[in-house]
């Protein structure tokens, strides 16, 4: 029986944290010479990147020994954003105040700071999500026109992401993939990420020379954007509830 339960342990491993029992996600990575801890930016689970020839018992056992730690990370977590009649959605920064109208159309229109729809309550939730990735692919697509404009080079393709742990990314064939939640960050903050991946159509590095041109291209304050998305990126990733 113990050895029934201690291989079911393994295979599906979690951590009790503040008494709720949180998913442990392992990623193997070659290069890496040690574990690394962090929490998912939603606080559904713990992920921890060991060497590949790390044992998963080792990796819980890290877990479990940390579990005061993710215990505060969790405490930091902000709650999940109300998206109903009432609530309220960041885009640009700008905090919008959400009003479900029955008799309004069911697309969801801007209107001097409120976002107005109609149509089910229910879908609410994920129409403004769907308006949100609408939008973020209208506005990064502009600024990577703007950017591939200044940086001298054609205008690469852009994607969508929804990774839990890039803002963005640069393949050599010159795709672009920004995290569509930057939308619901400051223009600046969102701009200065799709600047940094154009800048990697130059130097696929972060050499001295990719950080040159960085600082031409942005024209704005770097070190602002990076220290908002330290401070304030997680609540970005916030489910829709």
């Amino acid at each position: 029986m113990i050895d029934w339960l201690r291989k079911r342990e393994l295979s599906e491993p979690q951590v009790e944290v503040a008494g709720r029992m949180l998913p442990v996600v392992l990623r193997r990575n070659a290069q890496a010479r040690r574990m690394t801890m962090r929490l998912a930016p939603d606080g559904s689970a713990v992920r921890i990147t060991l060497p590949q020839w790390g044992r998963t018992a080792e990796a819980l056992e890290f877990a479990k020994k940390r579990a005061g730690w993710i215990a505060g990370q969790l405490a930091a977590v902000p709650a999940p954003v109300e998206t109903g009649h009432g609530g309220e959605l960041h885009y640009c920064g700008e905090a919008l105040a959400i009003r479900h109208d029955p008799t309004a159309r069911r697309r969801v229109c801007l209107d001097e700071g409120e976002l107005v729809l109609g149509g089910p309550l229910e879908s609410v939730p994920a129409r403004l999500k769907r308006w949100l990735e609408g939008e973020a692919r209208r506005l990064m697509t502009d600024d990577l026109a703007h950017y591939c404009a200044r940086a001298d080079r054609p205008l690469g393709r852009l994607m969508l992401s929804s990774a839990q742990r890039r803002w963005g990314s640069c393949a050599r064939g010159g795709t672009i993939r920004i995290n569509w939640r930057l939308v619901m960050a400051p223009a600046e903050v969102r701009r200065s990420v799709v600047a940094h991946e154009v800048a990697h159509l130059v130097h696929f590095d972060h050499s001295p020379a990719f950080h040159a041109l960085l600082g031409d291209l942005f024209e704005g304050d770097l070190r602002g954007a990076n220290r908002w998305l330290k401070r304030s990126g997680r609540g970005l990733y916030l489910p829709f509830g």
